[in-house]
């Protein structure tokens, strides 16, 4: 017979199963980058898990919002004038008309579904919200990141822009922009221009509130170890910013952007309901609400599910913003 193998176990050598057990600790901690980190320290947060899940929703809707009115609604621009009372002119049977076969009821005068409006305009909003939110971040990392690089005259100047553009009276001057400019613009028409001079002029009037961020950001970075070594190593001006100093401005970048896009969401529902947003018949949150205002007494339910898409909309949005940020600052607690 022959010799057992003895030390072929772990389990009578103290030695060797201490330094399996430290191999395993030193997996775990080196398997987890600061992305997973962050994952895990979102996912705590139940309340901007929620907040995450309605706008992906909310953002699924607007994708597929011509194929939901095919199943569940009706065209968003045809009319149901059996649906009114011509007495009247207000919707048939109670809460505005709502049925089986129009989900939210149906506007008041001209009976449109008021299901497919709602699913259009989320499509208006969230397009301007995103874009304009894009326009900003871009403009507010290129100029923040300059400013507070190079510093000196560059971020008096850059600094001093900022200033007078937060000052701006932005949703004047988009009003007065939208009532000058033509119908027909680079191509597009209708509707089309309305949503150009939305998205340009919210996302330039954004780009500062990002711009002093990242320059608070720059100035604090710029003084790092890292930089100076890269400087010492011989590195350009271009590489330090965009290879060395741009990657660590991600996380506050985001977190903002997630911020920005409730606060877009509102200023276009705002400039809707004051008649500077799309044109009519182009459904819109604003313009849902704007119409509401005569008919609320005899129809409320027309003025309360379009605020409740904005509020819900806006919420979520701000509910997942918070959690982002959370998980993305590790001094951050609540």
């Amino acid at each position: 017979m022959t010799a057992p193998l003895h030390g072929t176990s772990t389990d009578s050598d103290p030695v060797a199963t201490a330094d399996v057990a430290a191999d395993v600790v030193k997996a775990s901690v080196e398997g987890r980058s600061l992305r997973q980190i962050a994952w895990s320290r979102l996912k705590r947060d139940k309340l901007a898990l929620a907040g995450g899940i309605v706008v992906v929703f909310l953002v699924l809707v607007a994708i597929f919002a011509p194929l939901i009115v095919s199943l569940l609604g009706h065209p968003p621009n045809e009319f149901h004038q059996e649906e009114i009372d011509p007495l009247f002119g207000t919707p048939k049977g109670s809460l505005g008309g709502i049925s089986s076969d129009f989900l939210f009821g149906v506007e008041p005068s001209n009976g449109r579904d008021v299901f497919s409006r709602v699913i259009y305009g989320a499509r208006i909003s969230l397009l301007v919200a995103f874009l304009a939110a894009v326009v900003a971040v871009v403009l507010g990392t290129i100029f923040g990141i300059i400013a507070g690089y190079f510093g000196g005259w560059v971020d008096s100047l850059i600094s001093r822009v900022m200033d007078m553009l937060l000052a701006f009276p932005q949703l004047l001057f988009i009003i007065s922009l939208v009532s000058v400019l033509p119908n027909d613009l680079l191509g597009l028409t209708g509707s089309g221009v309305r949503i150009a001079i939305l998205v340009s002029v919210i996302g330039f009037f954004g780009w500062p509130y990002v711009g002093r961020i990242v320059r608070g950001q720059t100035l604090s970075l710029r003084e790092k170890e890292y930089i100076e070594a890269a400087r010492s190593l011989g590195a350009g001006r271009r590489y330090i910013l965009f290879r060395e100093l741009l990657p660590n401005l991600v996380a506050p970048i985001t977190v903002y952007t997630t911020l920005m896009i409730p606060t877009n969401i509102l200023t276009e529902a705002a400039l809707s309901f004051l008649g500077a947003g799309v044109k009519p018949p182009t459904a819109s949150w604003g313009q849902m609400l704007s119409k509401a205002v005569g008919t609320y007494e005899d129809d409320p339910m027309f003025m309360i599910i379009p605020g409740l898409a904005i509020f819900v909309t806006v919420l979520a949005f701000n509910l997942f913003g918070d959690g982002v940020r959370d998980a993305l600052d590790p001094k951050g607690t609540r």
